[in-house]
């Protein structure tokens, strides 16, 4: 990871969009700051797109896309994207599954999360899963104290064993059935309501993150960019970000912000 600083000018001058995760990326120590927030307005106010790809869920994404300065977000993991609609006074929600396989994806989702509370001590059901439609979320670090990481391998293993996609955040373990990413509804959302083929254009946008579910994107984006918390997961992320910030989480995202608008 190089420093942010060393992106090239012409580079930072081509940046069209940012995409940023929000768990210790745009918050901080789970609070979102007023300097982040300004960050993302700032962002938005010079015509950049600003899009938050999330592990959070649907009832957060409601309010995020009705009320936070972003275009649109990407919601648990890229089961949807949703975004307000002004001119219509309206959100608009697309999901990868219809709401029957929705439903009973979480019928066994939530006995799966039940054996997983019961078998890994110290874990949790995260306080956001009532307001989530697709996929569970295990607390390790969030509201409950720490685990180590021999329990979170084991809420990935038990996730895998029951044919589910799993992904560790810096505060949950998230899992689904299905193969869909945050990247895979990214460049959904990026083609139906931007008219943008990320393919060839991945270059004029950042990615921004700090954790092991935010591989993907770091991988797909060329010029992704790691807040600098995301050394703590370095050698759990197969592909580290190509730039890094100096501070940490919200304030990093910050950094990033007045550095492509300088």
């Amino acid at each position: 990871m190089q420093p942010l600083a060393s992106m090239p000018d012409p580079t930072r001058r081509a940046i069209r969009g940012v995409l940023t995760d929000i768990d210790e990326t745009l918050s901080t120590h789970g609070r979102l700051t007023a300097e982040a927030y300004a960050a993302m307005q700032r962002l938005r106010n010079a015509g950049k797109l600003v899009i938050p790809i999330t592990g959070r869920p649907a009832g957060w994404c409601d309010h995020i896309a009705r009320m936070w300065p972003v275009d649109a977000v990407v919601g648990e993991n890229g089961a949807f994207y949703m975004r307000y609609d002004a001119n219509a006074h309206k959100l608009v929600r697309r999901f990868v599954d219809d709401e029957p396989t929705r439903r009973r994806h979480r019928e066994r989702l939530t006995a799966i999360a039940d054996r997983i509370v019961a078998s890994v001590p110290g874990s949790a059901l995260a306080s956001d899963q009532r307001y989530r439609e697709a996929d569970v979320a295990i607390d390790f670090c969030e509201d409950v104290p720490p685990l180590d990481r021999a329990a979170i391998d084991r809420i990935v293993a038990m996730m895998e064993a029951e044919g589910m996609t799993a992904k560790v955040s810096s505060i949950h373990v998230n899992g689904w059935f299905g193969t869909y990413s945050k990247l895979t509804m990214t460049k959904r959302l990026l083609s139906e309501v931007f008219a943008i083929d990320a393919d060839p254009d991945r270059d004029t946008f950042v990615f921004a993150g700090d954790s092991p579910n935010d591989a993907p994107m770091f991988a797909y984006f060329p010029n992704a960019v790691g807040v600098a918390n995301v050394r703590r997961f370095a050698d759990r992320i197969a592909t580290l970000p190509a730039y890094v910030t100096q501070a940490e989480s919200g304030a990093g995202f910050a950094e990033l912000a007045s550095f492509l608008l300088a």
